[in-house]
């Protein structure tokens, strides 16, 4: 029999509306596991319909709080005000200790998520980098606004070219985060990687698992979910500006909401909107299908259309020794 010790996580990874969340609930379900989400935005309380994030609820179990979705405690979902920034290093050090957790409690931690860089975090670690600068990252962001992406591209071209090369010009977070460190330290982000951060997963620590669309399957499965939940992130989005909340707050900037805040303050129709989000949701999940797609020891399946979309099928290859 397995020691609590020997027990290895299982991680779900893979692109938005790709099916990560079903799938480790129902892995939850059938092997007494406990979910910890590896998600960026599911993290904020208050975004839901936005967010995909699965609905559940809180329950006192004991002296603690989970967070509940059919029966499965949730971990990392719904606790965080969007008024407040979360971030890579932070979700590692609360997945480390929920990992150890759920072990000694005898139980499966499954990691199910599309934010790659906190799965990369939580494996391998992160370098050693100055504290964010929101003075220098706002007049970053500004200067995107006013000239362009592009322009802010070129500025690390020129002050990093080593590391313009590994940042997609379209991860605009990422550009400003070199700037930024590049001004706070007076030394380009390229000198202060160290490589581990980009080192493979460490298959004998954890199970790690990528589930894999074709392009137009995932394409469509977006535009539905966008059409699915475009009114109810409308209203959610409308109460958050009600209950106080200001339009350019960490949780507000999270995919799609600037889009519903252009909506819901009439900048622009409801057909717009929906197609502005389904586009940057389509570049999304093509950034997260090559994070992915680079690691080499991970067990990628491929599901081809809806129907091939079986629980059974796909748990069976990801556990063969556990049915």
């Amino acid at each position: 029999m397995e020691s609590k010790s020997d027990i290895k996580p299982i991680v779900i990874m893979g692109a938005n509306a790709s099916g990560k969340t079903f799938l480790a609930i129902e892995m939850a379900k059938r092997f007494n596991g406990e979910i910890i989400s590896a998600d960026s935005k599911q993290v904020y309380k208050h975004l839901s319909a936005g967010t995909s994030k699965p609905l559940g609820k809180w329950e006192k179990k004991g002296n603690k709080k989970f967070y509940i979705v059919n029966d499965i405690p949730y971990h990392l979902l719904d606790i965080i005000d969007p008024k407040e920034s979360y971030d890579a290093a932070m979700f590692a050090k609360n997945a480390t200790k929920l990992i150890e957790d759920i072990k000694k409690r005898g139980k499966l931690p499954i990691i199910a998520g599309g934010t790659g860089m906190y799965i990369q975090a939580l494996w391998n670690g992160l370098d050693k980098m100055p504290k964010a600068n929101i003075e220098i990252r706002n007049k970053l962001a500004a200067y995107a606004g006013k000239f362009g992406k592009t322009a802010l591209y070129e500025r690390l071209e020129k002050v990093d070219p080593a590391a313009a090369i590994k940042i997609p010009p379209a991860n605009i977070q990422r550009v400003i985060r070199a700037l930024e460190v590049s001004e706070v330290t007076g030394k380009p982000i390229s000198k202060l990687w160290t490589g581990k951060f980009f080192n493979t997963l460490p298959s004998h620590l954890a199970n790690f698992i990528m589930l894999s669309w074709p392009k137009t399957e995932l394409s469509e499965r977006i535009k539905k979910r966008t059409a699915e939940f475009f009114d109810n992130w409308a209203e959610e989005t409308q109460m958050l500006i009600t209950m106080g909340y200001a339009s350019d707050c960490p949780g507000l900037k999270s995919l799609g909401y600037p889009q519903i805040l252009d909506y819901i303050s009439s900048k622009i129709s409801k057909q717009e909107a929906m197609h502005r989000i389904v586009k940057l949701s389509l570049s999304y999940a093509k950034r997260q299908n090559t994070w992915f797609q680079r690691y080499k020891n991970i067990l990628k399946i491929e599901i081809e259309n809806q129907a091939d979309y079986d629980m059974d099928r796909i748990i069976r290859l990801i556990c063969p020794n556990r049915q």
